[in-house]
């Protein structure tokens, strides 16, 4: 393991904990070297409402990955959010350059992104994430890389993305008492697109639908810019409530149907299939047919508001790539066809598969992980940008049971990175 970068993710959903570790090969592809996974009893729709028992799973996923991997988890992890408190706007910002011969720097395009962390929100409210869109240079607009241009007046289209600080707060709180430290918390539908589209995809347009256990999560890309984001209350948890009420039978049998028999178009099951489970009051059977018309009723919801959200963004129809679906709720059957038949746009199930190595695929191939791959994604990401700044130095893991001696100097220059950032760093310790 020596002399090898090495990134943790943390997705904490509402169904399940994973902890994933990876490293990239000299390849450039990331290698899975552990994963951890387990129940998530302390989190609805996103938020946590049990600070102790969620941080009792984590404990359980970090030590299942320790144990796949062979190493001492010290570093901060990167680690998702999402919720139904997470909304988004719209802002331009302003700056005008004074910079040699009017030549506009890095400082000059950080500057800018910093106004933008200073915007004042709601009460309660918390800028996660300042993701620039194009920038306009003395009103010439269009830029995505106004570095070295030459220009007086720097303008940028911003998308801002909020959440609610106590959620924010609860999340860093519940890592942190596995005495683990935050590097960075990333909104979890554009962890998922790291990992399950493609550059392509996102030039000439595409909807990433992630259907997750409390909610699901929308983002869309167009010119390789992030347009739009949304999030529908509604996710694989609800259609687990459904057919628990709807078969009368406990919600682990319900999920365990759901799982193993459940359609999202109940028109392709066979009418005199029939599931005989036990139950309290003796065996049931329950109508294979019912079970997915539960089901569809319920998907189909989620996937008109999807189809609301995207005919607001203004770019429904400029989506070439047309819908990428993942996270748990896509592995339901048929899941493609329905979305396609209710948007009208073509769909496909994403894998995180295309940035793994081919030896490591089989870990991690379910869409249910493709957030925790797009958090280790992410992570090398602001690793190599703190290096491009010249504040990086080697990073190495080792196999240890020392806390406090793994990846000091790493920990270093993300504080810097976070501070140059205009971030409250404290939050992340």
């Amino acid at each position: 393991m020596e002399n090898q970068d090495i990134v943790v993710s943390l997705d904490i959903g509402t169904t399940k904990i994973v902890a994933i570790v990876g490293r990239k090969n000299e390849h450039g592809k990331i290698e899975i070297l552990g994963v951890g996974k387990t129940h998530s009893p302390g989190v609805k729709r996103g938020i946590v409402t049990n600070i102790s028992e969620t941080a009792d799973a984590i404990q359980i996923a970090v030590e299942k990955a320790e144990n796949a991997s062979g190493l001492e988890i010290n570093q901060k992890v990167n680690v998702g959010i999402a919720g139904k408190h997470i909304s988004s706007i719209q802002h331009r910002g302003i700056r005008m350059c004074d910079g040699p011969d009017d030549i506009i720097t890095q400082e000059d395009v950080d500057l800018l992104i910093d106004d933008m962390h200073k915007l004042v929100m709601l009460p309660g409210e918390k800028i996660i994430h300042v993701l620039p869109q194009e920038y306009i240079i003395d009103g010439e607009q269009g830029i995505t890389k106004p570095v070295g241009m030459s220009g007086v007046r720097l303008e940028a289209n911003f998308h801002i993305i909020t959440g609610q600080e106590s959620a924010k707060n609860n999340i860093i709180r519940c890592v942190q008492k596995v005495d683990l430290d935050v590097s960075d918390l990333v909104l979890e539908p554009l962890a998922s697109a790291e990992a399950v589209l493609n550059s392509e995809e996102k030039e000439g347009g595409v909807a990433l639908i992630d259907i997750g256990g409390g909610t699901t999560d929308i983002a869309i890309f167009y010119d390789n810019i992030i347009r739009h984001t949304a999030v529908i209350p509604f996710g694989g948890s609800s259609i687990t409530e459904d057919i628990k009420e709807g078969c009368a039978i406990l919600r682990k049998q319900a999920e365990q149907l759901k799982v193993k028999f459940g359609s999202a178009l109940a028109d392709q099951t066979q009418e005199n299939e029939i599931v005989a489970i036990p139950g309290i009051a003796g065996v049931r059977e329950i109508s294979v047919k019912n079970l997915s018309s539960i089901i569809q009723a319920r998907m189909s919801e989620i996937m008109e508001y999807a189809d609301h959200e995207i005919k607001n963004s203004g770019y429904h129809d400029k989506l070439i790539a047309g819908i990428v679906l993942t996270g748990g709720g896509s592995q339901l059957k048929h899941i493609a066809q329905l979305c396609e038949y209710i948007t009208g746009l073509r769909a496909r199930v994403g894998y995180p598969n295309q940035f793994l190595a081919q030896g490591d695929i089989d870990a991690v191939t379910s869409p249910l992980f493709a957030t925790s791959v797009g958090l280790v994604i992410k992570g090398f990401e602001t690793m190599e940008k703190v290096r491009s700044q010249g504040k990086g130095q080697k990073v190495t893991g080792h196999s240890t049971k020392k806390r406090g001696n793994f990846f000091d100097s790493f920990f270093k220059t993300t504080q810097e990175f976070f501070e140059e950032k205009d971030v409250d760093t404290d939050e992340h310790k």
